[in-house]
């Protein structure tokens, strides 16, 4: 029993520890759209349609977030808000630091692959990402 438990602990500690590498944060610029929130007591909220998604844009660890709006014929509309983010890293992890002129916050990046995206906050909140497919009409 005593080496179940000790084994729980460090799957339970290794599943928490982020598996994202230095060479992963290019994968971070582009269009992102939310799939799914995940809160801390495990409740899920899917996000089948979006208005909005998420562009990044980062050089050197440096860059912006902006909300865009994909418009039918492949462009996209912005009000041209743009927080400033940073990327940190600290004890292995990566995290997104966000400065606007009204606030500053970091999200932890647990996972960054070519589709996928998953931050969390200091509330323990998910938020579950896969890249953006474009559609167009023309």
């Amino acid at each position: 029993m005593k080496n179940f438990s000790l084994l729980l602990i460090t799957l339970l500690l290794i599943s928490c520890h982020s598996n994202v590498k230095k060479e992963d944060l290019a994968k971070l610029n582009g269009y992102w759209e939310i799939k799914t929130v995940v809160q801390a007591n495990g409740d899920k909220k899917d996000y089948k349609i979006n208005e909005t998604i998420d562009y990044f844009e980062a050089k050197n660890n440096s860059g912006f977030r902006q909300k865009v709006m994909p418009q039918f014929d492949g462009k996209y509309k912005t009000n041209g808000i743009q927080e400033i983010i940073k990327i940190i890293a600290k004890d292995n992890d990566f995290y997104i630091e966000y400065r606007t002129p009204y606030g500053k916050w970091q999200e932890q990046i647990l996972e960054l692959k070519d589709s996928t995206l998953v931050l969390q906050n200091k509330d323990k909140l998910q938020y579950q990402y896969k890249r953006f497919t474009p559609f167009s009409l023309k």
